[in-house]
């Protein structure tokens, strides 16, 4: 069976890299951690573990709710604690006064650092106040490097992860159908726009795929896929349920409120 058929030409290289870490566990009997995946990554590894051999995965990402999660490979018997995911809580303690931080700011000075996307989770924002979650391995760095973001000079303070934000994210599900998996029907059928304009915001870059620009109209949609249109807000793929009797797809969106 060819494996990668079910997914992404450009998501073999992940693919690999999952088939390679379970196979580590399977041989050394020991657990494997990862980095912070996104949705979509974690929708790849959960296919690829499966439910129910003698390999298991967990996902935490610092909140039961996070976007961004780390995956615990492991043989079944294996009882993780969340020490194990080994993730630290920042807060970012700024003159909340006279400067205002962006999600985007905090992502752009982090990876000024030189660290991958992979070695942080989700970025938390309420009322002014900013936190994120960091892989442990990075924390020391980061106290010692992270000194501003945008003008502001700021500081980090480490928390314990029960002190995160409970941030008022509602995501709605809704059921839609559309005429096939490409991008721009699907961003049409989600947002109740034309064809035409759906288009029109991904050839102008105003639509991400995963927290990454996609310009290509004719992209094809996947589980777990996270879309985001500048102005509309975002869009999860929980589930593609299959085709109706006329032919079109049945998918269930969560929607932002």
């Amino acid at each position: 069976m060819n494996i990668y058929q079910h997914f992404r030409p450009e998501e073999r290289d992940f693919i690999d890299q999952v088939l390679s870490w379970k196979d580590y566990v399977e041989s050394s009997y020991s657990p494997k951690l990862t980095d912070f995946l996104d949705p979509r990554e974690q929708h790849i590894l959960k296919t690829l573990i499966g439910e129910n051999g003698s390999i298991t995965y967990k996902l935490f990402g610092g909140i039961s709710e996070g976007e961004r999660k780390r995956a615990l490979i492991m043989p079944d018997y294996f009882l993780p604690t969340e020490k194990e995911f080994q993730i630290n809580l920042f807060e970012i303690d700024y003159p909340i006064k006279f400067v205002s931080i962006e999600h985007p700011q905090v992502l752009g000075s982090i990876m000024s650092l030189g660290l991958k996307r992979g070695k942080f989770g989700d970025i938390l924002m309420k009322d002014g106040r900013v936190q994120f979650f960091a892989a442990s391995e990075i924390s020391d760095y980061l106290k010692s490097n992270l000194e501003s973001i945008g003008r502001a000079s700021i500081r980090l303070k480490e928390l314990a992860l029960e002190e995160a934000i409970t941030t008022d994210e509602l995501w709605m599900e809704q059921a839609v159908t559309v005429s096939s998996l490409r991008l721009d029907t699907i961003i049409s059928g989600i947002h109740h726009i034309s064809r035409q304009k759906s288009q029109l915001f991904i050839q102008q870059g105003l639509v991400k795929v995963n927290w990454t620009s996609n310009e290509n109209v004719s992209f094809e949609c996947a589980e777990g896929d996270l879309l985001s249109v500048r102005g509309y807000g975002r869009v999860k793929i929980l589930s593609i349920e299959g085709r109706t009797k006329k032919d079109k797809w049945r998918i269930v969106v969560g929607k932002q409120k």
